[in-house]
Protein backbone atom coordinates (compact mmCIF):
# COMPACT_ATOMS: atom_id res chain seq x y z
CA UNK A 1 0.00 0.00 0.00
CA UNK A 2 1.40 3.35 -1.02
CA UNK A 3 2.36 6.00 2.40
CA UNK A 4 0.83 9.15 0.96
CA UNK A 5 2.23 10.64 4.03
CA UNK A 6 3.87 13.64 3.15
CA UNK A 7 7.83 13.01 4.38
CA UNK A 8 10.07 15.60 5.57
CA UNK A 9 13.05 14.55 3.45
CA UNK A 10 11.19 15.22 0.23
CA UNK A 11 9.95 19.13 1.01
CA UNK A 12 11.71 21.23 -1.21
CA UNK A 13 11.90 24.75 1.57
CA UNK A 14 14.02 27.18 -0.28
CA UNK A 15 14.77 28.89 -3.83
CA UNK A 16 17.83 27.31 -4.33
CA UNK A 17 16.67 23.92 -3.92
CA UNK A 18 13.40 24.39 -6.14
CA UNK A 19 15.67 25.85 -9.17
CA UNK A 20 18.00 22.88 -9.05
CA UNK A 21 15.08 20.67 -9.71
CA UNK A 22 14.33 22.39 -13.09
CA UNK A 23 16.29 23.92 -16.05
CA UNK A 24 17.51 27.44 -16.68
CA UNK A 25 14.66 29.64 -16.80
CA UNK A 26 14.93 31.17 -21.09
CA UNK A 27 15.70 34.59 -21.57
CA UNK A 28 12.52 35.38 -23.63
CA UNK A 29 10.62 33.98 -20.81
CA UNK A 30 12.17 36.80 -18.52
CA UNK A 31 12.03 39.60 -21.51
CA UNK A 32 8.95 39.09 -22.46
CA UNK A 33 7.41 40.24 -19.06
CA UNK A 34 6.05 44.58 -19.05
CA UNK A 35 5.74 46.86 -17.26
CA UNK A 36 2.60 48.39 -19.10
CA UNK A 37 0.13 47.71 -21.31
CA UNK A 38 0.84 47.02 -24.71
CA UNK A 39 -1.21 46.81 -27.71
CA UNK A 40 -1.02 42.64 -27.74
CA UNK A 41 -1.99 43.45 -24.16
CA UNK A 42 -4.81 45.90 -24.52
CA UNK A 43 -6.27 43.47 -27.33
CA UNK A 44 -6.54 40.97 -25.41
CA UNK A 45 -8.24 42.37 -22.27
CA UNK A 46 -10.81 43.80 -24.69
CA UNK A 47 -11.83 40.26 -25.99
CA UNK A 48 -11.71 38.43 -22.72
CA UNK A 49 -14.89 37.89 -20.69
CA UNK A 50 -13.65 36.23 -18.13
CA UNK A 51 -10.65 36.63 -15.63
CA UNK A 52 -9.73 35.50 -12.04
CA UNK A 53 -8.67 37.74 -9.13
CA UNK A 54 -6.02 36.90 -7.07
CA UNK A 55 -5.64 38.58 -3.57
CA UNK A 56 -4.71 37.89 0.25
CA UNK A 57 -6.45 38.40 3.63
CA UNK A 58 -5.01 40.30 6.40
CA UNK A 59 -3.61 37.37 7.65
CA UNK A 60 -2.01 35.95 4.28
CA UNK A 61 -4.26 33.53 3.28
CA UNK A 62 -4.77 33.36 -0.22
CA UNK A 63 -8.11 33.74 -2.56
CA UNK A 64 -8.90 33.47 -5.78
CA UNK A 65 -12.50 34.94 -7.18
CA UNK A 66 -13.61 34.73 -11.05
CA UNK A 67 -15.13 37.45 -13.05
CA UNK A 68 -17.04 37.16 -15.80
CA UNK A 69 -19.13 39.77 -18.22
CA UNK A 70 -19.26 40.33 -22.29
CA UNK A 71 -15.99 40.88 -23.73
CA UNK A 72 -14.33 44.09 -22.93
CA UNK A 73 -15.56 44.59 -19.62
CA UNK A 74 -12.58 45.56 -18.35
CA UNK A 75 -12.05 48.93 -19.19
CA UNK A 76 -8.32 49.64 -19.92
CA UNK A 77 -7.89 53.70 -18.52
CA UNK A 78 -4.21 54.10 -20.00
CA UNK A 79 -0.96 51.80 -20.38
CA UNK A 80 -0.62 51.33 -16.69
CA UNK A 81 -4.28 51.39 -15.38
CA UNK A 82 -7.01 48.99 -15.72
CA UNK A 83 -10.68 49.48 -14.05
CA UNK A 84 -12.55 46.21 -13.65
CA UNK A 85 -16.53 46.41 -12.74
CA UNK A 86 -17.85 44.93 -9.28
CA UNK A 87 -21.11 43.61 -10.30
CA UNK A 88 -23.70 42.18 -8.55
CA UNK A 89 -22.60 38.67 -5.91
CA UNK A 90 -23.25 37.12 -2.58
CA UNK A 91 -22.45 40.20 -0.41
CA UNK A 92 -19.42 38.28 1.24
CA UNK A 93 -16.83 41.25 -0.74
CA UNK A 94 -14.12 38.57 0.00
CA UNK A 95 -12.08 40.13 -2.83
CA UNK A 96 -12.66 43.28 -1.94
CA UNK A 97 -11.98 43.71 1.89
CA UNK A 98 -9.05 42.09 0.80
CA UNK A 99 -7.91 44.26 -1.44
CA UNK A 100 -8.25 47.40 1.37
CA UNK A 101 -6.09 45.08 3.73
CA UNK A 102 -3.55 44.43 0.90
CA UNK A 103 -3.66 46.21 -2.35
CA UNK A 104 -1.41 43.41 -4.32
CA UNK A 105 -3.50 42.22 -6.81
CA UNK A 106 -2.77 39.32 -9.33
CA UNK A 107 -5.30 38.78 -12.39
CA UNK A 108 -5.41 35.62 -14.99
CA UNK A 109 -7.31 36.60 -18.26
CA UNK A 110 -9.10 33.97 -20.40
CA UNK A 111 -10.19 34.05 -23.89
CA UNK A 112 -12.77 31.28 -24.74
CA UNK A 113 -11.14 29.04 -27.82
CA UNK A 114 -7.85 30.85 -26.82
CA UNK A 115 -4.91 28.53 -25.38
CA UNK A 116 -3.02 31.14 -24.37
CA UNK A 117 -3.55 33.38 -20.93
CA UNK A 118 -2.81 36.31 -20.00
CA UNK A 119 -1.22 37.53 -16.49
CA UNK A 120 -1.33 41.06 -14.53
CA UNK A 121 -0.22 41.88 -11.59
CA UNK A 122 -0.51 44.86 -9.82
CA UNK A 123 -1.80 46.76 -6.99
CA UNK A 124 -5.34 47.82 -6.57
CA UNK A 125 -7.80 50.73 -5.51
CA UNK A 126 -11.34 50.35 -4.75
CA UNK A 127 -13.36 53.44 -6.61
CA UNK A 128 -17.11 55.13 -6.65
CA UNK A 129 -16.03 57.94 -9.44
CA UNK A 130 -19.43 58.14 -10.53
CA UNK A 131 -18.23 58.81 -14.09
CA UNK A 132 -15.60 56.34 -14.05
CA UNK A 133 -18.35 53.66 -13.07
CA UNK A 134 -20.96 54.75 -16.34
CA UNK A 135 -18.10 54.01 -18.36
CA UNK A 136 -19.57 50.24 -17.28
CA UNK A 137 -23.12 50.62 -16.67
CA UNK A 138 -25.34 47.46 -18.36
CA UNK A 139 -28.74 47.91 -18.63
CA UNK A 140 -28.39 51.21 -17.56
CA UNK A 141 -27.30 49.99 -13.95
CA UNK A 142 -24.08 51.03 -13.40
CA UNK A 143 -21.69 48.71 -10.62
CA UNK A 144 -21.55 50.01 -7.29
CA UNK A 145 -17.90 50.53 -7.14
CA UNK A 146 -14.91 49.14 -9.54
CA UNK A 147 -11.58 47.86 -8.57
CA UNK A 148 -8.88 50.09 -10.72
CA UNK A 149 -5.46 48.38 -10.79
CA UNK A 150 -2.01 49.64 -11.22
CA UNK A 151 -0.24 47.29 -13.56
CA UNK A 152 3.36 46.45 -12.21
CA UNK A 153 3.52 44.18 -14.61
CA UNK A 154 1.85 42.01 -17.82
CA UNK A 155 2.85 39.24 -19.83
CA UNK A 156 1.63 36.17 -21.65
CA UNK A 157 1.09 32.65 -20.54
CA UNK A 158 1.73 30.05 -22.90
CA UNK A 159 -0.90 27.33 -24.17
CA UNK A 160 0.58 24.15 -22.20
CA UNK A 161 -2.01 23.66 -19.18
CA UNK A 162 -4.89 24.67 -21.13
CA UNK A 163 -4.06 22.31 -24.08
CA UNK A 164 -3.04 20.13 -21.11
CA UNK A 165 -6.80 20.16 -19.44
CA UNK A 166 -8.66 20.28 -23.21
CA UNK A 167 -10.45 23.16 -21.70
CA UNK A 168 -12.34 24.24 -24.41
CA UNK A 169 -12.70 20.95 -26.25
CA UNK A 170 -16.42 20.12 -26.34
CA UNK A 171 -15.51 16.66 -26.53
CA UNK A 172 -13.75 16.63 -23.02
CA UNK A 173 -16.70 19.12 -21.36
CA UNK A 174 -18.14 16.82 -18.59
CA UNK A 175 -22.15 16.55 -17.88
CA UNK A 176 -22.98 18.51 -15.27
CA UNK A 177 -25.93 16.49 -14.14
CA UNK A 178 -23.27 14.24 -13.13
CA UNK A 179 -23.07 16.17 -9.89
CA UNK A 180 -25.87 17.23 -7.49
CA UNK A 181 -27.04 21.26 -8.04
CA UNK A 182 -25.54 23.67 -6.75
CA UNK A 183 -28.46 24.15 -3.96
CA UNK A 184 -28.16 20.26 -3.26
CA UNK A 185 -24.51 20.37 -2.33
CA UNK A 186 -24.91 23.33 -0.06
CA UNK A 187 -27.19 22.57 1.52
CA UNK A 188 -25.79 18.81 2.42
CA UNK A 189 -22.73 21.12 3.07
CA UNK A 190 -24.43 23.60 6.26
CA UNK A 191 -25.93 20.26 7.64
CA UNK A 192 -30.10 21.23 6.47
CA UNK A 193 -32.83 18.96 7.21
CA UNK A 194 -33.23 16.82 3.72
CA UNK A 195 -35.76 18.15 1.09
CA UNK A 196 -38.11 16.35 -1.04
CA UNK A 197 -37.63 15.94 -5.09
CA UNK A 198 -40.64 18.36 -5.24
CA UNK A 199 -38.78 20.76 -2.89
CA UNK A 200 -35.88 20.93 -4.28
CA UNK A 201 -36.40 21.21 -7.64
CA UNK A 202 -38.17 24.48 -6.15
CA UNK A 203 -35.41 26.01 -4.83
CA UNK A 204 -33.36 24.73 -7.62
CA UNK A 205 -35.77 27.33 -10.11
CA UNK A 206 -35.64 29.87 -6.79
CA UNK A 207 -31.86 30.03 -7.57
CA UNK A 208 -31.73 30.48 -11.28
CA UNK A 209 -34.81 32.66 -11.17
CA UNK A 210 -32.12 34.81 -8.09
CA UNK A 211 -29.48 34.62 -11.09
CA UNK A 212 -31.78 36.07 -13.80
CA UNK A 213 -32.87 38.78 -11.65
CA UNK A 214 -29.86 39.89 -9.87
CA UNK A 215 -27.40 39.54 -13.12
CA UNK A 216 -27.06 43.74 -13.03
Amino acid sequence: MTDTRLKPEFLVRDEAALRALFPKVHDLALRKCLDRLDPHARDFIARAPFLCIGTQTPDGMADVSPRGDPPGFVTVLDDKTLLIPDRPGNNRLDSLSNLIANPVVGLLFLIPGFDETLRVNGRAALTRDPNLLRMMAVNDRAPRLAIAVTVDEVFLHCAKALRRSRLWDPAHHQDRAQMPTLTRIILDQTAAPPQDPAEMARLDAGLEQAYRDSMY
